[in-house]
């Protein structure tokens, strides 16, 4: 078997919060040489201040343990999802992995070049050309320039900056900016590429073109690690994935299996969900979505009556609004949407700027026990969309009272009524 690209032994992290550093080269001086010999400074008045900063020390500061003990290994040609609550330690992995943060403890040996794309314009130097910038990650990564060269016009084409390639990326946008810095970091042929939610900050159109390229990327043996949010997105890259909660490892094993052991004990038991401070891939400056409540009981059920009110916000007049509801598998795969418009053809013009709300009832939930992404979007018309927040939580829909226990063992799928005649029997 051979050696793993990746392996991480016991590795921990520790933030001081709170402590105050020295102020002058001379207090560095006498903290250096603290290190190795205690000595007494000659200056009373140092010795006073230094008394003062240690207490002011020992009472504001306090530790954090951004990671805490943590290993695994990564063996050659795997990607790799990386789960976890804000704040349980995945970008502070991803930074010490990058070698752009060192670890208070343990030890990490990389067998390969690593790409890493943590942050918007990472590794971009903000005065240099879109093109300079490409040489010069090129370089970084360890490539000639020939290699470099024989990417480049496929690089440009990918991030589709070809009119802003001469342009000092201080001016691009922050789409423009993650766009070409991915390009960069999965076309130079790294045998590591590691990936944040980064992402989260392009459209609609090219997170599934990033995704396509991630997918081409472990095709070609090449190793990944992908931190996201979207559950449907890690399922359908990763084979495997890692469950960090309160800067632990707490799971490690395939990604279908860590995805539905996660929503499982962080499900989305919330009766108002809100849209307010989601990234939309498309979205009208008429129109926001701001959140949708749930009038029935949570968690949902199978087989029961749900009932919603979704909100929204208009600036300016709004013809023939269209509102939805859909669900869809964690890959992404629509099973059920619900409008407005569906059953009676009415479309409401709303004229006057303002909040307003609309409630959506369905006698009987379809959708079998599992876990589903909810969608949710406005048009207007047949078409034209005016917001759209896809995959904006994971939903857990449980057995009902009427639940046949075959169903609750099978995976996601949609239970409808039907009458059936037995035969000949």
């Amino acid at each position: 078997m051979s050696k793993p690209i990746i392996e991480v032994k016991g590795i921990s992290k520790c933030y001081k919060l709170g402590s105050i550093g020295a102020q002058t080269m001379r207090d560095e001086v006498e903290a250096f040489f603290a290190r190795f010999k205690k000595t007494k400074p000659l200056d009373p008045a140092f010795a006073e201040n230094s008394k003062l900063k240690t207490a002011n020390s020992a009472a504001g500061s306090s530790e954090f343990w951004a990671l805490r003990d943590v290993s695994f290994d990564v063996q050659p040609g795997e990607v790799v999802g990386i789960i976890g609550r804000n704040g349980a330690g995945k970008s502070t992995l991803l930074k010490i992995l990058s070698r752009i943060t060192e670890p208070t403890s343990g030890e990490i040996r990389v067998r390969g070049r690593i790409a890493s794309l943590l942050e918007v314009g990472t590794g971009f130097h903000p005065e240099l050309s879109g093109r300079e910038n490409i040489f010069l990650n090129g370089a970084i990564l360890g490539m000639t320039k020939a290699e470099i060269r024989a990417k480049f016009d496929e690089i440009v084409d990918f991030a589709g900056v070809e009119q802003f390639i001469d342009t000092p990326v201080k001016r691009y946008s922050s789409g423009m900016y993650v766009r070409l810095a991915f390009a960069v970091a999965a076309h130079l042929e790294p045998e590591i590429l590691i990936v944040d939610e980064v992402l989260a900050v392009g459209d609609a159109e090219f997170q599934k073109k990033c995704l396509g390229k991630l997918k081409d990327v472990a095709g070609h043996g090449r190793t990944v690690l992908f931190v996201s949010h979207n559950m449907g997105a890690l399922t359908s890259l990763c084979s495997k994935a890692m469950w960090l909660e309160k800067s632990t490892l707490r799971q490690v094993g395939s990604a279908r299996e860590i995805v539905n052991e996660y929503l499982t004990v962080n499900p989305s038991h919330v009766s108002v969900i809100d849209f307010t401070k989601v990234i939309r891939s498309i979205s009208d400056t008429r129109l926001r979505l701001l959140s949708l409540t749930w009038l029935s009981n949570i968690p949902l059920q199978h087989g029961q009556p749900l009932r919603a009110r979704i909100e929204f916000q208009i600036a300016s007049s709004v013809e023939d609004l269209t509102v939805g509801i859909g669900f869809s598998t964690l890959e992404g795969v629509r099973l059920v949407t619900y409008e407005t418009d569906y059953q009676d053809g009415f479309r409401p013009c709303l004229k006057m700027p303002g909040v307003y709300s609309v409630e959506a009832e369905f006698d009987e939930l379809p959708l079998g026990p599992a876990v589903y992404a909810l969608d949710v979007g406005c048009r207007s018309g047949d078409s034209y969309c005016l917001d759209y927040v896809q995959a904006v939580a994971q939903i857990e829909i449980v057995p009902g009272p009427k639940t046949p226990g075959y169903i609750v063992r099978q995976d996601a799928g949609i239970r409808l009524l039907s009458s059936w005649k037995w035969l000949n029997i």
